[in-house]
């Protein structure tokens, strides 16, 4: 007869094991997931937003001195000070958009993929 309170007494005690365990395991999980957050919100200061945004969205100095010295060049003056002044602004613009990579993650990304499947065709033709 003892046995069987014994057995029976495991047997409710093992359903209670198993949900502890359970949640456990969730609070453990919670706790990674915890310092995963504290992490990137530590990554989130100005210098590294600043960089990634770079990246994302790379300037263009070029271009705008080349609208600049279009406006200027366009600019009716009686004096023509600012066409001596846009036309070089124009050609430095041009220049540096030669000299300047401007490119962005997604242009990279983007020429990638095309890369891959240039080269998938490539292949295909090989075969």
């Amino acid at each position: 007869m003892s046995g069987l309170i014994r057995n029976a007494a495991k047997a409710a005690v093992d359903p209670l094991e198993k949900r502890l365990e359970r949640l456990r395991s969730y609070s453990e999980s919670a706790g990674r997931r915890a310092g995963l957050y504290r992490e990137v919100a530590g990554l989130a200061d100005r210098g590294a937003s600043e960089s990634v945004g770079a990246v994302r969205r790379a300037p263009a100095p070029g271009r705008k001195l080349q609208k600049i010295g279009f406006i200027m060049l366009w600019i009716p003056e009686p004096t023509m000070i600012t066409a001596a002044v846009g036309g070089p602004m124009i050609l430095a613009g041009r220049y540096l958009d030669t000299k300047y990579n401007g490119a962005t993650v997604s242009d990279v990304g983007e020429h990638t993929k095309e890369t891959l499947q240039e080269l998938g065709r490539v292949r295909e033709q090989l075969r």
